[in-house]
């Protein structure tokens, strides 16, 4: 089955082709990085104008790509939710319009499941039953994954996600906008001994986060002893956040008896989380799975693979004729979907 894929619910154009059979055969991005840079965080108004630009010519691109035409699609997925309501319209639009004029069925795809199935994508996907930490703009949870759609919640953040703290860090150490990446090159020139920083709910006895604590700690280091020491600072922030992320995704493990360990979304290419935690997962008997870096953010390839497993396992029920009825969910809970 020939799925395309179309992801648009904040700042990222993504689409791809995924074939069930054969694999990813083609996928493109546009970032809004840049436009958004000037105003220290994303615009939603400019970005839905934004992805009503970028996305048709993204289509046409990956079909060149794949040397495949619309005619070859047999389903859409597009991401339904949670993210930006504007941003969300427009590729559910499209595609949902695309699906009516083809005559093909359209599936509307949890943003979250599909960052959380992006590391199946690869050569050496993961077995189901696994743990995964999702860790994906303002999002931080630890599920237990049995299969597509079966997903159990085990823990997540109860105040700022982990994305937004490195950002929001950044955005205290002048790093500007998005602040992650930046953080960890300047980080990786610190001395993440020189300064003590807290590691909240660490030892909770549960696998919920709080990062909201170490930002503020953070603000508290920099009017303290200013922007000079600010390699050192961003050093010590790493470090606290990686070992809160890595302790309770391998006790999540422990509890769960699970031996596989999925890191899904943007703070996944994180190189510092990815050493530390293959290297004490190692040391526990736990593999863990990455997505390519390419796929850690927001990417058409995710939504294509999750569609595509949901519409496969739909072709066993009676087809339904496609209508232009839609809607999206700008929040979403990730564990109330339902099994494919």
């Amino acid at each position: 089955m020939l799925v395309l894929g179309v992801e648009s619910s904040c700042d990222e154009t993504g689409v791809a082709l995924y074939d069930s059979a054969h694999g990813l055969l083609a996928h493109a991005l546009y970032s809004q990085i840049a436009m958004h840079n000037a105003y220290g965080g994303v615009v939603p108004e400019l970005a839905s104008r934004d992805h009503i630009r970028r996305v048709l010519p993204l289509t046409r691109e990956v079909l060149a790509g794949s040397d495949r035409t619309l005619s070859d699609i047999d389903g859409i997925a597009y991401t339904e939710g949670p993210g930006l309501a504007g941003a969300l319209l427009v590729g559910a639009g499209m595609a949902r319009a695309l699906a009516y004029a083809l005559a093909i069925p359209a599936v509307g795809v949890h943003h979250l499941e599909g960052h959380m199935l992006s590391p199946l994508i690869s050569d050496t996907p993961p077995q189901f039953p696994f743990v995964a930490l999702l860790v994906s703009g303002g999002h931080t949870q630890l599920m237990l994954v049995s299969g597509v759609g079966c997903y159990t919640l085990l823990g997540e953040t109860l105040d700022d996600a982990a994305g937004e703290a490195f950002d929001k860090t950044a955005q205290l150490l002048g790093l500007g906008y998005p602040g992650g990446p930046a953080l960890s090159a300047l980080a990786a020139t610190g001395d993440s001994g020189r300064f003590s920083l807290p590691r909240p709910m660490l030892n909770s006895g549960d696998f919920d986060f709080s990062f909201s604590g170490l930002k503020t700690a953070v603000l508290t280091l920099v009017r303290k002893v200013g922007l000079g020491e600010a390699a050192d600072i961003a050093a010590a922030f790493q470090s606290a956040a990686v070992e809160v992320l890595v302790k309770k995704s391998l006790a999540a493990c422990a509890h769960s008896g699970a031996t596989r360990l999925v890191v899904a979304g943007g703070v996944g290419a994180n190189a510092h989380l990815r050493e530390r935690l293959t290297r004490d997962a190692a040391a526990r008997g736990i593999d863990v799975f990455y997505p390519r870096l390419e796929f850690c953010t927001d990417n058409g390839a995710m939504i294509a693979y999750a569609g595509a497993q949901r519409l496969v396992s739909r072709l066993k029920l009676p087809s339904a004729q496609p209508d232009l009825t839609f809607a999206v969910k700008p929040r979403w809970e990730l564990a109330t979907l339902d099994a494919a």
